[in-house]
């Protein structure tokens, strides 16, 4: 869902900026200083042009077909932007997550916490960060960033953060559980003497 609405979102962006940018080089071109130096092969207007005349648009003023056309293209144009702005919207609380047990129920903020904190606890980290995100109501994103004490090698840590993992899946069994783990070292803060 979050991929398909950024790629929706990039695209009318894209759409949009092209055709703002056509409607500036057109703009551009009618200015004579400008449409002296634009290619011949460019549309050229005289002076005191209009892109419609009273003629024309009279003209299909009398059709049968141009204002419920109009009408429509421009109820259907606005609420599909109002419906576009709505679901940018984001509320900050997330609903809580279901567990096994009847009635159950945990934050995922909370259960981020008490991540972090088992992690941290794992000999070598020196400092955890977690995030769980829920996606739709069956699926549970964990991240985890975390910080290894210098000296330490990830593959001393890595076992330990498998069980964590594992614990944490099962924790959330009806939901399927998705985890990412990103390895940091921690700087070697020598004393500078002066």
């Amino acid at each position: 869902m979050v991929w398909t609405r950024g790629a929706v979102n990039r695209a009318v962006l894209g759409v949009l900026g092209v055709g703002l940018l056509g409607a500036g080089l057109w703009l551009v071109g009618g200015d004579l200083g400008v449409a002296a130096r634009l290619p011949s092969w460019w549309p050229a207007d005289g002076t005191g042009s209009v892109l419609m005349d009273r003629a024309g648009l009279a003209r299909l003023r009398g059709t049968g077909w141009w204002t419920p056309v109009v009408m429509t293209t421009a109820s259907l144009l606005t609420v599909l932007f109002v419906y576009w702005a709505l679901a940018q919207i984001h509320s900050g609380r997330t609903r809580p997550l279901a567990l096994p047990s009847p009635g159950a129920t945990v934050h995922p903020h909370t259960l981020a916490g008490a991540l972090s904190a088992r992690v941290a606890q794992l000999p070598g980290v020196a400092r955890c960060r977690a995030r769980v995100l829920p996606r739709g109501g069956t699926r549970l994103d964990v991240g985890l960033r975390v910080w290894l004490e210098p000296g330490t090698p990830p593959d001393a840590v890595l076992p330990g953060l498998t069980a964590l993992a594992a614990e944490a899946e099962a924790a959330a069994a009806p939901c399927i559980t998705r985890t990412r783990i990103r390895l940091s070292s921690t700087s070697h803060r020598t004393p500078h003497v002066r």
